[in-house]
């Protein structure tokens, strides 16, 4: 029986937390570096790669829906002592993502002038982001693949392969990005190009290690199971979970887009703080970010094993601590705030708005955390439409119409105390919803 469903919660919860800090720090790493060495290029290239941004991440959380359906439905398998279910679900994944990447190569390579024309790119611009995105859209197979797998791997609940595999991964991507850009190590000089083919090498790479693993360390691929009709029916249950799992990610950069447009309304110096403002949170949530990682998982493979009261534990450790940790980096950021802010800007001005920030928001951290732990919860526990619910109510219910209230009865502050409001009634929201939903499939048996 896995140890996911036989060992102490708390334990294993953050037996598997503790390997994916290195994990999510590589993540945090890898889009810092990336920027930094397309940005020794010059203006122009750092312009072509931020036209490239919104349809990557669009790109990427769709993929990441389609991971967090098979890895839910693969743990689920494995929770029910499940081999051959497992194999099927994860072989027709694979198999699924080779068919959505080639759709997403073939549809890209067309429309990749008109597309990026009407987002604004021209002349020079224009050019460099072309090549780039065509370097791209030749690789989507390869970095579809490899966050699906990943994301299997992860299902079984061996985090340290999946860190292994983003750390290997990250290092990797820096060493060819100062050589193929730069023309270093004997490599030859393409500038923007060679960042994207620096992208692709890496993730090739932690693909061949990531299939290796899963057709034989785990015996999770199988070509004795592949029909047409097996294949579809596995593709209708992973969409099931993927769908929602999308269109709930989708959000986020949505919402960042309307919460900057407001804060544009007071001038530069309050981007440039709020943009400085998105770094320093990166590093906050880093820590609970990797406790949430693991909640799937965990959730899934105790759904699959009838061991709900598991489950109902590990609810209440993970919020408890997403709380504590909430208060704790709050109190910090506070005391640490200016230093902090003086760290990245030397402009009075932006650190003044930077403070006034953190101070207001700070203390919203850990039940925003909260919040995630909760649709992570529900997600696994089989409502991944009730999860995505929860993310729509954050975003369009509260976030963006507390903001706008906000900016309009206190100018700039008030956007920030929106965030605030919605991180607390957001997480009480979600402790209540997930109770609610364990107790619904607590009466209606897995």
């Amino acid at each position: 029986m896995s140890k996911l469903v036989n060992e102490s919660v708390t334990k294993t919860i953050f037996r598997m937390a503790i390997p994916m800090l290195a994990g999510t720090f590589a993540i945090n790493m890898y889009n810092l570096t990336n920027a930094w060495f397309v940005s020794r290029l010059g203006t122009g290239a750092l312009a072509a790669i931020s036209f490239t941004f919104p349809v990557v991440m669009l790109l990427m959380f769709m993929t990441r829906g389609l991971g967090s359906g098979a890895l839910t439905l693969v743990a689920h398998a494995i929770g029910e002592r499940d081999r051959e279910k497992a194999a099927t679900i994860t072989t027709h994944a694979l198999i699924f993502s080779v068919l959505f990447a080639t759709a997403v190569t073939a549809l890209g390579m067309l429309t990749v002038i008109p597309l990026f024309s009407r987002l604004g790119a021209s002349g020079a611009v224009l050019d460099m982001t072309v090549r780039y995105m065509k370097i791209w859209y030749l690789g989507a197979i390869i970095m579809v693949l490899q966050m699906v797998t990943s994301d299997i791997i992860m299902s079984t609940g061996n985090t340290k392969a999946v860190s292994i595999l983003m750390v290997g991964s990250t290092v990797m991507n820096v060493f060819l990005d100062i050589g193929l850009i730069f023309g270093r190590f004997g490599m030859p000089k393409m500038g923007i190009v060679g960042a994207a083919l620096a992208t692709i090498l890496s993730q090739t790479a932690a693909l061949a290690v990531a299939v290796y693993i899963l057709v034989f360390k785990m015996g999770l691929v199988s070509t004795r199971i592949i029909s047409p009709r097996m294949l579809f029916q596995s593709t209708r249950k992973i969409l099931k979970f993927g769908i929602p799992g999308a269109l709930g990610m989708i959000l986020t950069p949505i919402s960042a887009a309307v919460i900057t447009k407001l804060v544009a309304g007071y001038g530069n110096t309050a981007v440039a703080a709020m943009g400085v403002a998105s770094r320093i949170e990166m590093f906050a949530f880093m820590i609970p970010m990797a406790v949430g990682m693991s909640l799937i998982p965990f959730v899934a493979q105790n759904f699959g094993a009838g061991r709900l009261d598991r489950i109902r534990q590990a609810r209440k450790v993970t919020m408890t601590f997403a709380v504590l940790y909430g208060i704790l980096i709050g109190l910090l950021f506070i005391i640490f705030a200016e230093p902090m802010a003086r760290i990245f800007s030397t402009e009075r001005a932006v650190t003044e708005v930077l403070c006034s920030f953190i101070y207001i928001t700070c203390m919203g951290y850990g039940m925003l955390e909260v919040h995630r732990y909760a649709g992570f919860m529900i997600t696994g526990a089989h409502y991944p439409l009730q999860a995505s619910m929860l993310n729509i109510l954050r975003v369009v219910v509260l976030l963006i119409p507390l903001s706008i209230a906000g900016s309009f009865f206190l100018k700039l502050e008030g956007i920030f105390w929106g965030r605030l409001t919605t991180d607390l009634l957001c997480g009480l929201i979600g402790i209540w919803w997930s109770g609610r939903m364990l107790h619904l499939r607590e009466n209606q048996g897995p």
